[in-house]
């Protein structure tokens, strides 16, 4: 017969969520992408179907701008 391991289903404290979490900022890195980023430049997501088409954020820019070359032109629009 073979014993079956006993183990406690119950979650313990360190396995739920906490209240609060406390950062320590001596152990913090540099942003090793940050450098990539260009002045002004927005981070997109996108799903996965999406980018399995685009081999690099290069190909994903050069058909946006084919894609925006080809919108009919419109009013410019004025922050409010």
């Amino acid at each position: 017969m073979k014993k079956k391991p006993t183990t406690n289903k119950r979650k313990t404290r360190r396995e739920t969520m906490r209240a609060e979490y406390r950062f320590d900022y001596s152990k913090a890195k540099p942003n090793r992408f940050a450098a990539s980023m260009s002045a002004g430049a927005i981070a997109v997501v996108l799903d996965p179907d999406v980018a399995a088409v685009f081999q690099s954020s290069d190909a994903v820019n050069s058909f946006l701008r084919s894609v925006i070359s080809a919108l009919p032109e419109s009013k410019p629009r004025h922050a409010n």
